[in-house]
């Protein structure tokens, strides 16, 4: 048992990250009871939704999960009040000052863990009272730190400047990233981009299966005036290069971004038009899987590695 285990009484220090259209409580259920902990992603759930899928992942699963709150979310007063009420016992937040929420969730008895892209923000959120950061490097997909720091380089150094558990985020999708992450000094890890190619994730089967042909290059971090996002190279990927190029304002971009745009992408499978977020580490993806099976491959290779690893 590790500080991340103990934390959330989970068997392995493996967390599902709360993507976007990717998460709901199938995926959520699926991974806390393979023995990691499981997420529900709010960003891209009406309360009403959040609440029933909540619900939903109490019946699917009697282990440990959470929710995942972008507080950029417009409705995050109402989101808030609905974790509390239905006695939600871990929260990740991201995209906004841990300061703001953190305080009235531990009041609730509720386990808090933030998001960081630099040690700047994992000693703020610290400060804030967390119980745990999530270092997210460059190579993650979805929302993204402004500096590109690596995971490679972002651990060891949120561990400098830190006392508090280290989840370690971006580039990891097997045991043998896992391993290295936890060399490096986090106590667990968070995998995105996994778990988007599996059964039980929400997303359109049109992006699963694009995200097994996306290879190496074939994502880029874009957008950094709005929210830094990590996209696949598709149609939607170039206009916004080709908008660049005219030196855009802020409001341009918006403009062609516009609304809907990740929904259209990863849960409707628009692969032309939508907003295709996903991780560096893609190009190690090749099969659709069970949640079960993800677990347990990514098990015994952390288990090879780390012999391996013994032996040099």
């Amino acid at each position: 048992m590790n500080k991340i285990t103990k934390l959330f009484n989970i068997t392995y220090p493996i967390i599902q990250g709360g993507m976007i259209w990717n998460s709901g409580y199938k995926l959520a259920s699926a991974v806390s009871n393979a023995g990691g902990l499981g997420l529900i992603g709010a960003g891209s759930m009406y309360p009403e939704v959040l609440k029933e899928h909540i619900q939903k992942c109490k019946k699917a699963t009697n282990k440990p999960f959470g929710v995942n709150v972008p507080m950029l979310y417009p409705n995050i007063e109402e989101i808030i009040k609905i974790i509390i009420d239905e006695s939600v016992k871990i929260v990740f937040t991201s995209a906004g000052n841990p300061k703001t929420w953190t305080s009235l969730l531990k009041q609730n008895g509720i386990i808090v863990v933030h998001v960081v892209s630099s040690s700047k923000f994992a000693l703020k959120a610290q400060e804030a009272g967390v119980d745990a950061v999530v270092a997210e490097g460059f190579e993650a997909g979805g929302h993204n730190g402004r500096e590109e720091t690596t995971t490679l380089t972002l651990i060891p150094i949120v561990k400098e400047h830190i006392s508090i558990p280290i989840i370690a985020a971006g580039g990891i999708a097997t045991g043998r990233g896992m391993l290295a992450a936890m060399v490096l000094g986090a106590d667990g890890v968070q995998m995105g981009s996994r778990f988007v190619a599996s059964t039980e994730s929400s997303a359109h089967n049109n992006f699963k299966k694009t995200v097994l042909e996306t290879s190496e290059g074939e994502t880029q971090l874009t957008l950094k005036e709005l929210a830094p996002v990590r996209l696949i190279k598709n149609k939607f990927f170039n206009d916004i290069q080709e908008l660049y190029t005219q030196s855009p304002s802020k409001e341009d971009l918006e403009n062609l971004l516009g609304k809907r745009r990740a929904k259209r992408g990863m849960f409707e499978g628009d692969l032309i038009e939508g907003e295709l977020e996903i991780g560096q580490i893609s190009g190690l993806i090749h099969e659709i899987l069970p949640v079960q099976i993800i677990f347990e491959k990514i098990i015994s290779e952390f288990e090879i590695a780390k012999k391996e690893a013994i032996s040099l």
